[in-house]
């Protein structure tokens, strides 16, 4: 079994939609960056390479790449288990935590689940998504960004 940690942050702006865990989720601002900005996905993605050994997000996926430009992170997720699986890699468990004042993502967590468990082509029950505040301190109390962490599980299976 290996385990991997994840972590992203993406500042919020005005003229952006919100996406986390591939779900638009309605609220005046989005998150800014290269790609879609999904935060969560960004971290899922960074633990699965953290377990597999692959590096990072950046080293497969670089910013600077005008093909990732705009990009749905779920397509970037795709290509990750495209890779774990040439590795013969499984995913046993994901567990992520998005860190946030607002909006509540709660009602939609379950649609968030089943976009990763499609992709991944696992069990929802293998998910877990939760989210919390930061008591009002910091950036993201200011709600200037949101942040998410994310550890997995992967299961390496012999050729």
């Amino acid at each position: 079994m290996r385990i991997g940690f994840g972590y992203d942050v993406h500042p919020l702006v005005r003229g952006r939609r919100l996406v986390l865990g591939g779900e638009v989720i309605p609220y005046t601002r989005g998150l800014t960056g290269h790609s879609d900005a999904d935060v969560l996905i960004h971290s899922l993605i960074d633990a699965l390479f953290g377990a597999a050994g692959e590096g990072d997000i950046g080293h497969h996926f670089p910013p600077q790449d005008p093909q990732y430009k705009d990009i749905s992170s779920l397509i970037l997720l795709k290509n990750t288990a495209q890779i774990l699986k040439a590795k013969n890699f499984v995913v046993n468990n994901i567990d992520i935590t998005v860190v946030l004042e607002e909006p509540k993502i709660y009602p939609y967590t379950l649609a968030m689940r089943q976009n990763i468990s499609r992709i991944l082509n696992i069990s929802m029950e293998q998910i877990n998504i939760k989210a919390t505040t930061s008591e009002k301190l910091g950036f993201i109390g200011r709600s200037e960004g949101i942040a998410s962490y994310c550890i997995v599980s992967l299961i390496h299976l012999e050729p």
